[in-house]
């Protein structure tokens, strides 16, 4: 029956309707807004009003609907006892400065809508809507139910699927349109921890005091979020057995020597020593510069106090420059997901208080987290540092023989004439909280990604082609 049915040709015949639609979308701000929260809006008036403005449509087209207070709500049509999901999101990442057009305005220029949200997920999220009203339109017979399930919650913490999977049937099987095609059918466990030497820990070790210091660290501090590379770190130094001007002297030259770029002052009696590097996301950290480690690893060519040695010695000799956890003991590659990765995210150090690492790790499937975490709290005991998970996603993998993904792949092909290569990745997708989820688009190979980018844009045509595919992907699995 599929090929009777021309689907781009039936998405063209809509696609005033849809680009109109997208874009009123796209005019909502729907960024967490914590000054309007209020009960059946958890993260404020904008998402909440976004959310409606989905569901609506769906309603429109004959959908079930159902809201779970504000959290997630979902649309369904069709009859059976198993669920085809297809999971988004109605939230955005604020729209920051520089845009060449209004970030709200969802304006098309040269063939792109322009704005926040319109790569990730507002316009894909539009697209499976459409998708599902065209199979609903057709009067195609189905013998699953289709579920449209919309999050609200995906750029802070997920509250939105962990509170509508409560309450809610998990789907037989299902996708996320909220990454890239032609299909990611594996992501990489994901950990954010607290490496912690708090005042007391550090005394306990009842070290030696150093007999000759250069200058005693005052404070630290590198990096603000896990999953990002440091692109500055500072240094407060108070001088002891070198003077103000060595200090800054020696950090000079040693930016000379290294080709690092920072500059140094005196300040209120101390030195600041400020180190930049290069910042980019925590799942690929050798692309970037880590600020933080590079400073440490000139603070270690200096004579420093005690506790401050400690520090700098355990960064130095565990974090510096490794980005796979060769030394601290942690490395592993897998054929198929790739390597485990480590981030140095954040650096924060105090003389009299706690001195911390955070660190995001991303590990294959191939390698149990009971069994690396283990390895790390023994190197960690080495200098009293505890470890405090903050959070922690297991591995995610679907079978590739799987239906869903090879019904997926064939769908893909059958539209692009593209041979549908699979994607393992490091980073996480709402296709994880599916027992059987994958990533499927909306970004098509060799596109720029401009997700959570000033001048965010979707090309129309790669907006109607997604639909077109979305709409064949639901009618196969479901038929």
């Amino acid at each position: 029956m599929t090929t009777t049915i021309n689907w781009l040709e039936e998405t063209k015949k809509r696609q005033e309707e849809l680009l109109a639609t997208t874009q009123a979308f796209l005019r909502i701000k729907s960024v967490l807004d914590p000054e309007t929260i209020q009960d059946g809006a958890p993260f404020g008036k904008g998402i909440r009003e976004a959310l409606d403005f989905a569901v609506d449509v769906c309603k429109e087209s004959g959908m079930t609907i159902k809201d779970i207070d504000g959290y997630a709500a979902h649309a369904e049509f069709g009859a059976g006892e198993e669920i085809i999901g297809i999971l988004s999101h109605v939230d955005v990442v604020p729209e920051g400065d520089g845009w060449s057009t209004p970030p709200y305005a969802a304006e098309i220029v040269d063939g792109k809508i322009v704005a926040r949200g319109a790569i990730d997920d507002k316009g894909p999220t539009m697209a499976a809507i459409f998708a599902a009203k065209l199979v609903l339109e057709l009067g195609l017979p189905l013998s699953k139910r289709v579920r449209l399930i919309f999050g609200t919650d995906e750029e802070s913490s997920w509250q939105c699927v962990k509170r509508y999977f409560e309450s809610e049937e998990m789907p037989t099987m299902g996708f996320t349109p909220d990454a890239d095609f032609p299909l990611i059918y594996a992501e990489k466990g994901l950990t954010d921890l607290t490496l912690r030497q708090t005042s007391e820990a550090y005394r306990a070790q009842q070290l030696p005091a150093a007999s000759r210091a250069d200058a005693r660290l005052v404070s630290f501090a590198a990096g603000l979020r896990m999953n990002m590379v440091p692109d500055k770190g500072q240094a407060i130094l108070e001088p002891a057995g070198q003077t103000h001007e060595q200090l800054v002297e020696r950090f000079q030259q040693y930016l000379k020597d290294s080709g690092m770029n920072g500059h140094a002052e005196e300040k209120d009696g101390r030195v600041a020593l400020q180190m930049e590097g290069v910042s980019v996301h925590g799942m690929d950290p050798g692309k970037g510069v880590n600020a933080g480690t590079e400073l440490i690893h000139f603070l270690r060519t200096l004579q420093l106090d005690e506790r401050a040695d400690q520090y700098t010695s355990f960064a130095d000799r565990y974090l510096y420059r490794q980005h796979y956890g060769e030394t601290i003991g942690i490395a592993h590659e897998d054929a198929e997901m790739g390597a485990l990765t480590l981030n140095t995210g954040v650096l924060e150090y105090e003389a009299d208080g706690d001195a911390l690492f955070r660190v995001n790790i991303r590990y294959p499937h191939s390698v149990s987290y009971d069994q690396w975490s283990k390895i790390l709290e023994e190197r960690l005991q080495e200098a009293a540092f505890s470890l405090e998970v903050v959070e922690h996603l297991p591995p995610h993998r679907v079978d590739p023989k799987h239906p869903l993904v090879t019904t997926l792949q064939r769908v893909y092909t059958e539209q692009t004439g593209e041979e549908a290569g699979i994607i393992a990745i490091g980073g996480a997708t709402y296709g994880r909280s599916l027992d059987v989820g994958v990533a499927f688009g909306p970004l098509f190979p060799g596109r720029p990604d401009s997700a959570h980018q000033r001048d965010e844009y979707i090309l129309v045509e790669d907006l109607v082609k997604a639909t077109a595919i979305y709409a064949q992907a639901i009618y196969e699995l479901a038929k």
